[in-house]
């Protein structure tokens, strides 16, 4: 017999017919006469109940069959006589397929921290909030590529080691294969990486970004999608260490452009969620966030708002609020500068533009103002900056000048100056992070909780 999930039993109408269905159990409960289980296989949130006459089963299976345990079910699907589902199973047969120590299973029927469910990270998916959080997850993951597949654009694969920084941070992680005991250096004491495996110094990559605007001057419109890592001590809640990025990179794309697409994209990947992940939403709204719904709503059915860093800082510095951190022009806006703008100012999602250069990467189109580029933030409520971007330099002189400018080695550069040389054209692009996306869509209010297996200094279990 063929097993059937129990998604689709929950909505089935085929009461009375012979069903297999398999998974882990959540609870047990009953008397000698009868027990009934709450039986969860990953598809859903809800648990299907299992009834189980005792007199027609082995004790020793059911005392066996605990909180944790995996059991497959045979059994007929009945019509449910208690309240909170309208079937239910009606066991003939139950075979054990794995046992769970009743005394140290971790996930006991009570509530649990997060911090407690990051300290197994391996069991936390079985808990109702980690499962909605991972479904949501791949309902974005597959939402992501079929908006960009949908509008025509190609799927790039940048790569993962790379001997460029894309940001110029620095805080890179090496790649290398040569002897840490036993390191060799050049005359001048410096690590000789000639001898390493790729014959240079190289790293995992913090963006996608410059590899795809090679592909965008061919190819016109690409998007990448994949890990990006920063070598960054942040111990915070927004913060890891190894983290997804999606990021587009079209040609003939001005910044107005840039904008609508990101508008449109968040605003598609939130109506996804709402209208295929709503069950999930439901739970996460009720226990983890009450104002969740509302919230993905008021994105959904607002136009951002756009203005200039300038205008932004004017707002801010013209307000009675006490910062935290300083506001002035030429300082960098922090979490809280953010969302007063988005939450209290203009009660909508915000689109900042026009950045001052010195706080703003290289690659970024510069004004004609000499102080300002064509980047833009895209600020959304309880999160702040859910998207960087911006209008690429295509002018050789313009951008090579900014990479001396930044004392940037032209060296590891020269590949991306060439696309310069070699038929430029206008093009822009941003990133958003997807672990940003699934904080925001899920209402988890830390990052390391809607990653599988986050990584964070001193942290890389699992």
């Amino acid at each position: 017999m063929k097993r059937t999930k129990i998604k689709e039993l929950l909505t089935s109408t085929k009461t009375g017919s012979e069903i297999l269905v398999k998974g882990w159990v959540r609870t047990k409960r009953g008397n000698r006469n009868i027990a009934f289980i709450a039986l969860n296989d990953g598809s859903t949130i809800n648990n299907i109940q299992v009834v189980v006459d005792a007199v027609k089963f082995d004790e020793n299976l059911l005392k066996d069959i605990t909180t944790g345990s995996c059991i497959a079910v045979k059994g007929k699907l009945v019509e449910s006589q208690g309240q909170g589902q309208h079937v239910e199973v009606d066991a003939s047969e139950i075979e054990l397929y794995g046992k769970s120590d009743a005394e140290s299973y971790p996930l006991q029927k009570k509530g649990h921290s997060m911090e407690f469910l990051r300290e197994n990270a391996h069991l936390r998916f079985r808990t109702n909030t980690f499962g909605a959080v991972f479904r949501i997850r791949h309902a974005m993951a597959y939402a992501i590529h079929k908006y960009f597949n949908d509008k025509g654009f190609y799927y790039l694969h940048t790569p993962i080691i790379t001997g460029s920084d894309c940001e110029g941070a620095g805080e890179m992680f090496h790649v290398t294969t040569l002897d840490l005991k036993n390191i060799p250096r050049n005359d001048d004491g410096n690590i000789d990486f000639k001898t390493d495996f790729y014959g240079k110094e190289t790293h995992l990559t913090v963006s996608g970004q410059l590899e795809g605007e090679l592909g965008a001057l061919a190819l016109g419109e690409i998007y990448t999608f994949g890990p990006t890592f920063r070598a960054e001590n942040s111990n915070t809640p927004r913060h890891l260490s190894e983290f997804w990025m999606i990021e587009p990179e079209m040609a003939f794309y001005n910044l107005d452009d840039n904008m609508d697409l990101a508008e449109e994209f968040v605003k598609y990947l939130i109506k996804y969620a709402l209208e295929n992940c709503r069950e999930d939403l439901e739970f996460l709204n009720n226990m983890i966030e009450k104002g969740l719904l509302e919230r993905l709503n008021f994105v959904l059915n607002n136009e951002f708002i756009r203005m200039t860093y300038t205008e932004a800082v004017s707002i801010l510095t013209g307000s009675s609020r006490k910062w935290e951190y300083p506001v002035g022009w030429g300082r960098d806006l922090q979490a809280e500068h953010e969302r007063y703008l988005v939450e209290e100012h203009f009660k909508r999602p915000v689109i900042l533009t026009d950045y001052p250069k010195e706080i703003k990467a290289f690659y970024m189109k510069q004004n004609d103002d000499g102080k300002t580029v064509r980047a833009m933030d895209v600020l959304f409520p309880g999160i702040g900056e859910i998207i960087g971007g911006s209008q690429r330099e295509e002018n050789y002189d313009k951008l090579l000048s900014r990479i001396r400018e930044m004392k940037m080695p032209e060296k590891d550069l020269w590949w991306y100056l060439d696309t310069r040389k070699f038929g430029t054209a206008p093009h822009s692009g941003f990133g958003l992070g997807f672990e940003r996306l699934i904080l925001f869509v899920t209402g988890m209010s830390n990052i390391r909780d809607v990653i599988p297996f986050p990584r964070t200094p001193k942290n890389a279990e699992f």
